[in-house]
């Protein structure tokens, strides 16, 4: 279930918690909330950062052999305009 997160639309009225702004799970298809549960200002949802992670780490999925099995070439600057293919 995501998780949206709330700010006060005025910060002059608004309480604590939705002044510095706040979390809730909601399911996608329940409508935005429109006012702070606590003091009832008028809340914007807010766009927040999504955290996203692959299966592995970068670093194995730029080795050699990993190029190599899908197909790819690696090249290494060697100077002077040149570069030497690896994979």
């Amino acid at each position: 279930m995501p998780t949206y997160e709330y700010v006060a639309k005025s910060e002059r009225t608004a309480c604590g918690h939705c002044r510095t702004g706040f979390e809730v799970r909601q399911t996608m298809a329940d409508p935005p909330l429109r006012a702070c549960p606590q003091c009832g200002v008028p809340v914007r949802r807010v766009i927040g950062v999504v955290g996203i992670s692959t299966r592995r780490p970068s670093r194995s999925l730029l080795s050699d052999g990993n190029l190599r099995a899908k197909g790819f070439k690696k090249l290494v600057n060697e100077g002077d305009g040149k570069f030497r293919s690896v994979v």
